[in-house]
Protein backbone atom coordinates (compact mmCIF):
# COMPACT_ATOMS: atom_id res chain seq x y z
CA UNK A 1 0.00 0.00 0.00
CA UNK A 2 1.28 3.43 -1.10
CA UNK A 3 0.87 6.01 1.62
CA UNK A 4 1.60 8.96 -0.46
CA UNK A 5 -2.02 8.24 -2.35
CA UNK A 6 -3.96 8.05 1.33
CA UNK A 7 -2.62 11.22 2.35
CA UNK A 8 -3.53 12.41 -0.69
CA UNK A 9 -6.85 11.22 -0.48
CA UNK A 10 -6.51 13.05 2.97
CA UNK A 11 -6.13 16.10 1.58
CA UNK A 12 -8.67 16.14 -1.28
CA UNK A 13 -11.26 15.41 1.20
CA UNK A 14 -10.79 18.57 3.55
CA UNK A 15 -9.85 20.51 -0.08
CA UNK A 16 -13.24 21.93 -0.52
CA UNK A 17 -13.20 22.99 3.23
CA UNK A 18 -9.93 25.06 3.44
CA UNK A 19 -10.86 26.30 0.25
CA UNK A 20 -14.38 27.66 1.78
CA UNK A 21 -12.76 28.94 4.74
CA UNK A 22 -10.36 31.10 2.48
CA UNK A 23 -12.66 32.54 0.19
CA UNK A 24 -14.91 33.60 3.74
CA UNK A 25 -12.48 36.11 4.90
CA UNK A 26 -13.39 38.13 1.78
CA UNK A 27 -12.47 38.60 -1.36
CA UNK A 28 -8.98 36.54 -2.43
CA UNK A 29 -7.91 36.09 -6.17
CA UNK A 30 -7.50 32.15 -7.11
CA UNK A 31 -3.67 32.36 -7.51
CA UNK A 32 -3.39 33.92 -3.54
CA UNK A 33 -5.84 30.85 -2.60
CA UNK A 34 -3.14 28.32 -4.77
CA UNK A 35 -0.34 29.96 -2.48
CA UNK A 36 -2.02 29.46 0.66
CA UNK A 37 -2.89 25.69 -0.33
CA UNK A 38 0.34 24.72 -1.32
CA UNK A 39 2.00 26.53 1.70
CA UNK A 40 -0.02 24.57 3.64
CA UNK A 41 0.51 21.29 1.99
CA UNK A 42 -2.92 20.80 1.20
CA UNK A 43 -2.97 21.07 -2.45
CA UNK A 44 0.17 21.85 -4.72
CA UNK A 45 -1.66 20.80 -8.44
CA UNK A 46 -3.13 24.05 -9.93
CA UNK A 47 -5.11 21.93 -12.08
CA UNK A 48 -6.97 21.12 -9.05
CA UNK A 49 -8.42 24.58 -7.80
CA UNK A 50 -10.01 25.74 -10.76
CA UNK A 51 -12.69 23.05 -11.84
CA UNK A 52 -13.47 23.11 -7.62
CA UNK A 53 -13.91 26.76 -7.69
CA UNK A 54 -16.69 26.51 -10.83
CA UNK A 55 -18.46 23.80 -9.30
CA UNK A 56 -18.58 25.99 -6.13
CA UNK A 57 -19.50 28.86 -8.00
CA UNK A 58 -22.30 26.54 -9.97
CA UNK A 59 -23.98 25.20 -6.56
CA UNK A 60 -24.15 28.90 -5.88
CA UNK A 61 -21.88 28.74 -2.65
CA UNK A 62 -19.41 31.58 -4.28
CA UNK A 63 -19.70 34.12 -6.45
CA UNK A 64 -16.92 36.28 -8.54
CA UNK A 65 -16.41 39.85 -10.01
CA UNK A 66 -13.49 40.79 -12.53
CA UNK A 67 -11.21 44.02 -11.41
CA UNK A 68 -8.93 45.64 -13.58
CA UNK A 69 -5.25 44.87 -12.96
CA UNK A 70 -2.23 47.82 -13.46
CA UNK A 71 -0.52 44.94 -13.95
CA UNK A 72 -1.90 42.47 -16.48
CA UNK A 73 -5.67 41.27 -17.49
CA UNK A 74 -8.50 41.80 -15.04
CA UNK A 75 -8.66 39.37 -12.25
CA UNK A 76 -11.29 36.71 -10.77
CA UNK A 77 -12.11 37.98 -7.17
CA UNK A 78 -14.14 34.71 -5.04
CA UNK A 79 -16.53 35.05 -2.25
CA UNK A 80 -18.65 33.68 -0.24
CA UNK A 81 -22.45 33.68 -1.38
CA UNK A 82 -25.37 33.88 1.54
CA UNK A 83 -25.61 30.10 1.13
CA UNK A 84 -21.84 29.46 0.73
CA UNK A 85 -21.56 31.05 3.97
CA UNK A 86 -24.25 28.61 5.68
CA UNK A 87 -22.60 25.55 4.04
CA UNK A 88 -19.73 26.76 5.45
CA UNK A 89 -21.18 26.88 9.39
CA UNK A 90 -22.76 23.44 8.74
CA UNK A 91 -19.06 21.91 7.22
CA UNK A 92 -17.52 23.62 10.48
CA UNK A 93 -20.08 21.42 12.87
CA UNK A 94 -19.29 18.47 10.97
CA UNK A 95 -14.91 19.62 10.91
CA UNK A 96 -15.84 19.48 14.86
CA UNK A 97 -17.48 16.03 15.27
CA UNK A 98 -15.11 14.62 13.37
CA UNK A 99 -11.89 16.10 14.95
CA UNK A 100 -13.80 15.18 18.42
CA UNK A 101 -14.27 11.11 17.00
CA UNK A 102 -10.89 10.78 15.48
CA UNK A 103 -9.09 12.01 18.67
CA UNK A 104 -11.06 9.57 20.53
CA UNK A 105 -9.98 6.69 18.76
CA UNK A 106 -6.71 7.55 18.58
CA UNK A 107 -6.29 8.15 21.99
CA UNK A 108 -7.70 5.01 22.25
CA UNK A 109 -5.21 3.02 20.23
CA UNK A 110 -3.18 1.48 23.15
CA UNK A 111 -6.95 -0.05 24.14
CA UNK A 112 -7.11 -3.68 22.99
CA UNK A 113 -10.05 -5.09 22.18
CA UNK A 114 -10.65 -8.85 24.36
Amino acid sequence: MNIENTQVQMRKGILEFCILHIISRGEVYASDMLEELTSAKIMVVEGTLYPLLTRLRKAGLVDYKWVESKSGPPRKYYTLTKDGETFLGSLDQTWTELVSSTKKIIANKNTKKK
